[in-house]
C-alpha cells in the first residue's frame, strides 16, 4: 500500500522543489509536511465531530492528499485519532514541562506555568473539544486509550505541579490548598472558555478569540488564579499578562 500511495499522489499533493521539479509530499518529498497536514486536518474534522462522525475523505481533501496517503502515515482512522491525541498533548508537555522544571521560585513558576499553558490552548483552540469529545466517550476502549494518555502526559506535568504548590505553600507564598481541587479547577478555568467560544460568540454578539478578547482573557485568568492562591500581596502580572 505504501508503495501504490506514494505514486497515486495528485498533483495538488506536489510543490515545487528548489530545482523547479515537483516533489510529491510523501516519503520521497516532503513526509513531515504531509503528516502535518493530515493532522492539522484530523483536528479540525475530529474536534467537529468525533471520531465516530469523523470522515478520513473529508480529513484526506482538507490537507490536500489523497486517501491513499493518508492510509500511508495512519493504517486507520483509530490510529490517526490516536496520533492526534498525542499531537495535542505532546504539544503540550513540551511547552509548560521547561517552566516546571526551572528553578524559578513557586509564585512566579506559577504564573509562568499558567500564561504558558494558556497560550498553548490560545493558539490551538479546536484543541479543548477534541480532548472533551474524548472524556464524554464510554467505554473499555476509550477508557485504555485515556489511561495511556494519562499515564505518559498528565502524570508528569501533574506531579510537577504538586510539587510547586508543596513548595508555595511550605513557604507561605500559597493559601494551603488541595492540589486535587485546585488543578482541575486551573484547567477548567482556562480550557472551558475555548471549548465553549461558538455558544459565547452567540450569546454576546462578538467574537470570544479576537486578538483584544484572548489578551483580556489570559490577564482575567491570572489574576483570578493568583488571587485564589497567592498569600499576601500578589507579584505583578504586568508581564506576565501579555499576550
Amino acid at each position: 500500500m505504501k508503495a501504490q500511495a506514494a505514486a497515486a499522489l495528485p498533483r495538488s499533493s506536489r510543490v515545487p522543489t528548489g530545482g523547479g521539479r515537483l516533489a510529491r509530499l510523501g516519503t520521497r518529498g516532503r513526509p513531515e509536511e504531509s503528516r502535518a497536514a493530515i493532522l492539522k486536518a484530523a483536528v479540525a474534522e475530529f474536534a467537529e465531530h468525533g471520531i465516530g462522525g469523523a470522515r478520513t475523505d473529508a480529513i484526506a481533501r482538507a490537507a490536500h492528499v489523497n486517501k491513499a496517503l493518508l492510509y500511508y502515515y495512519f493504517k486507520d482512522k483509530d490510529a490517526l485519532y490516536e496520533a492526534v491525541l498525542d499531537h495535542v498533548f505532546s504539544g503540550m508537555q513540551a511547552r509548560v514541562m521547561p517552566v516546571l522544571e526551572s528553578k524559578l521560585p513557586p509564585r512566579q513558576k506559577m504564573l509562568e506555568y499558567l500564561g504558558t499553558y494558556f497560550d498553548y490552548i490560545a493558539a490551538n483552540p479546536r484543541f479543548p473539544r477534541v480532548v472533551q469529545g474524548e472524556w464524554m466517550r464510554s467505554g473499555a476502549e476509550s477508557s485504555a486509550r485515556m489511561q495511556r494518555i494519562a499515564k505518559k502526559y498528565f502524570r508528569p506535568v501533574f506531579g510537577k505541579l504538586v510539587e510547586v504548590l508543596y513548595e508555595g505553600i511550605a513557604a507561605g507564598e500559597f493559601r494551603a490548598v488541595n492540589p486535587m481541587d485546585f488543578l482541575p479547577s486551573v484547567a477548567a478555568i482556562i480550557v472551558h472558555y475555548f471549548s465553549s467560544a461558538p455558544l459565547m460568540k452567540t450569546l454576546m454578539k462578538a467574537d470570544p478569540l479576537s486578538i483584544e478578547r484572548i489578551r483580556e482573557r489570559r490577564a482575567f485568568v491570572l489574576d483570578f488564579i493568583s488571587a485564589a492562591l497567592f498569600t499576601g500581596a500578589a507579584p505583578s502580572l504586568r508581564k506576565s499578562s501579555k499576550a
